[in-house]
């Protein structure tokens, strides 16, 4: 299962970040996730509570906001929605998009550290796996 694997790798980065604060809880982790990125969202949460199990994050909620896919035309300069599946030929000009700017995305964006951790609460902007690449 795909979603076991994210789910270990957002648990290893925020266990990480943990550390390095000295905080002993997280409340809440909230995950962008793109409709394209191939990351079925109830499976993840699922996949999360079991890999937080024995973790500084045990108890902690995951929320995931989803990401529309998105491409763009350089010939037209028009930019669309892709949908699932993605349609990826330009509405305009029919040509083939030459880039997806948005839908592929897995970032943490923010993590919510237990009440009794001093100092601020949270921390955003870590991707739990590399970048995709912006190319077709």
């Amino acid at each position: 299962m795909h979603e076991m694997s994210v789910a270990l790798s957002v648990v290893d980065q925020v266990e990480r970040a943990a550390r390095e604060r000295g905080a002993h809880g997280v409340e809440q982790v909230r995950v962008e996730v793109g409709e394209l990125a191939g990351v079925v969202s109830d499976a993840l949460d699922f996949c999360f509570d079991l890999a937080c199990a024995g973790t500084v994050l045990e108890g902690a909620r995951l929320l995931t906001e989803a990401v529309p896919g998105r491409a763009h035309c350089a010939p037209c300069a028009r930019t669309w929605a892709t949908g699932m599946p993605p349609d990826l030929v330009c509405p305009g000009c029919r040509s083939a998009a030459t880039e997806l700017v948005a839908g592929r995305e897995l970032t943490i964006t923010e993590v919510r550290w237990s009440a009794d951790d001093a100092g601020d609460r949270t921390t955003a902007s870590t991707s739990p796996s590399p970048s995709p690449s912006k190319e077709n």
